[in-house]
């Protein structure tokens, strides 16, 4: 009977959630600015349906920043900020989080540092107050410190046995050689051995700043309540980081293809070209492009070229990928060692033809469908609309930029798609790393 009451309960729930979903996804939520006395501004939406509030932020700079011989620095910072603060220590900290049902996370990318907050309304304070605690009086415990860094490099150690990973690392190292952007953001296993408590210190006070800060909230929230939650939080950080800056830099290594060595029954192949930022005007016509070429999973040209009409592989995709300092197409496919040399010809052709020879009226148009069908997905949860939210901010998009989305795909025409393609599909110069065993490649044109 409690297991029945519990599923009635959580069924409950779910139904009590629909409307808000369904309303966002047929109007899009309404956005405001907030912003504290102290000059904290926030992206928020309210939503008093249902007794939750989740907040992310998100601070530029993130592991492309980290010193020479400590990469790793910020991907193992964000794995202790949780791990006690203040005068809890990391027992007490995780046990006050999990009592009132406060879930608190951080993470690290090459450009960002950013955190997770999740809380019912009633506990509201209290998980602003840790929120708080863990970005301005992080303890770094040797016992929690020891233990986040062994979890680190055991997954670093696994990971030189995954293909996958082998060929993301090897691939980012030949397109951004002696750049910050080719180190793997979670660092070695050597850099993260040598990251110091004082180094994990100097991250907080040297990188953890006002001036680059992006917070979005959703939720069961006043904007005079998050006025002051904002300060609280976060008008302790130093208004500036010292002077951190990751320079700008073209994707290196076009035409290049190389091949790591592994006696694995199958090749994993990643591939890539410069991209568009996300500030082109083009880029709009660029994400049309992509889902065409690559991106529309099982409506695209690669899926139906390489899997529907010749079984050389699973999947095969493409995406849009960008950095603060540039940008990318990007793509994969995993085949048999022997077929590989096939597929790869495959792709390229596909590109060609895109390029040369454009797309159909017919897939433009089923293209738009999907795009603007399916966006009401990122509406769909608190924490999905609080990422959209530092999304926007973080691309310089207009506040009301939900409403408009649709319209900046739907002028999208067979001109502009023509024009991009010219501009990015040139498979000669892929960058192409492959983690296998397949027979010798030859050097395309």
């Amino acid at each position: 009977m409690n297991i029945l009451r519990h599923i009635r309960a959580v069924l409950g729930l779910v139904f009590f959630l629909l409307p808000a979903t369904t309303v966002y996804a047929q109007s899009g939520p309404q956005i405001i600015e907030v912003k504290s006395p102290g000059g904290i501004t926030a992206w928020l939406v309210e939503d008093h349906a249902v007794p939750v509030i989740a907040m992310k932020f998100l601070i530029k700079g993130g592991g492309a920043l980290d010193p020479a011989g400590k990469k790793g620095l910020a991907n193992l910072v964000s794995g202790l900020l949780d791990e006690g603060a203040g005068s809890y220590d990391s027992l007490a900290f995780q046990t006050k989080l999990e009592d009132l049902a406060i879930s608190l996370s951080f993470g690290a990318s090459r450009d960002s540092f950013r955190g997770n907050l999740k809380t019912l309304t009633r506990h509201r304070d209290e998980a602003f107050e840790l929120m708080r605690l863990a970005l301005s009086e992080p303890r770094f415990d040797e016992e929690p410190v020891e233990r986040i860094r062994r979890q680190i490099i055991t997954g670093l150690i696994r990971s030189q046995e995954d293909p996958d990973r082998i060929a993301s690392q090897a691939w980012f190292a030949a397109a951004f050689p002696n750049h910050p952007y080719g180190q793997p953001p979670r660092g070695t296993i050597e850099s993260v051995k040598a990251i110091t408590i004082a180094d994990l210190k100097s991250f907080v006070g040297e990188r953890l700043n006002r001036e680059s800060l992006i917070v979005g909230v959703v939720g069961d929230i006043r904007p005079e309540e998050l006025r002051r939650l904002l300060d609280k939080t976060f008008l302790h950080l130093p208004a500036k980081a010292n002077g951190f800056q990751v320079p700008a830099i073209d994707m290196q290594g076009a035409g290049k293809t190389e091949v790591i060595r592994k006696k694995n029954p199958q090749s994993r192949m990643i591939f890539g070209i410069n991209g568009l930022k996300r500030s082109d005007p083009d880029w709009y016509a660029a994400y049309v492009l992509n889902y065409i070429v690559g991106g529309g999973s099982f409506s695209s040209r690669l899926y139906d070229e390489v899997r529907e009409q010749r079984g050389l592989a699973y999947s095969v995709y493409t995406y849009l990928h960008g950095f603060d300092q540039t940008s990318m197409l990007m793509g994969g496919v995993g085949t048999v060692n022997a077929r590989l040399p096939e597929t790869l010809t495959v792709i390229h052709d596909v590109m060609r033809d895109v390029r040369d020879n454009g797309v159909k009226e017919s897939e433009l148009k089923d293209a738009k469908t999907y795009i603007n069908g399916s966006f009401p997905l990122n509406l769909t949860s608190s924490s999905r609309i609080a990422g959209l939210l530092i999304a926007m901010q973080r691309h310089k998009l207009s506040i009301d930029y939900i409403a408009k989305r649709s319209d900046f795909i739907n002028k999208v025409t067979l001109a502009d798609l023509d024009r991009v393609a010219k501009r990015l599909l040139q498979p000669e110069n892929l960058l192409t790393v492959v983690v296998g065993d397949p027979p010798p490649l030859e050097a395309k044109k």
